[in-house]
């Protein structure tokens, strides 16, 4: 059987996201930070920038699941990034940024300007915008999930299960 590769739209889309991440990984590395993970930048930034915030604010924040961020927090809680706290209810944890955090401040902010220039010099090469895409694809997703549109081409394939 031959798996024709343009059919395998996440799989390409990973394999993307592992070549952009890797590389950043690799700058970060260069800066004698390896142990940092690029998805950390935008929640040092976003806590940077407005102050301790429940995880599920990062997340709006972000553009990204409560799980993600979930995940990246607990992380960030064992590199002494971040610290959690408890808020309103017994659900909600805050995240600040750790005194570790703030010094790399500076670092994080001339790499994350270079990775900004060097993005905006990459969708140049394309022939249309990667980041204008992604958001139109985020956003009909939300309007009509994968799971939806696949029970819609094959309802065979879709079941309901009782509990």
């Amino acid at each position: 059987m031959t798996i024709p590769r343009r059919e395998l739209l996440a799989t390409r889309l990973r394999h993307l996201l592992e070549l952009l991440d890797g590389d950043v990984a690799a700058v970060y590395a260069d800066l004698g930070l390896e142990w940092f993970r690029p998805r950390f930048t935008p929640i040092v930034r976003a806590l940077a920038a407005t102050g301790p915030q429940p995880i599920r604010d990062l997340a709006e924040t972000i553009g990204v699941t409560h799980s993600a961020v979930s995940q990246s927090v607990a992380q960030m809680v064992k590199a002494d990034l971040v610290t959690l706290s408890p808020g309103a209810d017994a659900r909600q944890r805050i995240a600040h940024l750790t005194a570790k955090a703030e010094e790399l401040l500076p670092v994080l902010d001339a790499e994350w300007a270079a990775t900004t220039t060097a993005a905006k010099e990459f969708e140049a090469e394309l022939g249309y915008p990667l980041s204008g895409l992604v958001d139109e694809a985020i956003e009909a997703l939300r309007q009509r999930p994968m799971r939806q549109r696949i029970a819609e081409v094959a309802p065979g394939l879709s079941r309901t299960r009782s509990v």
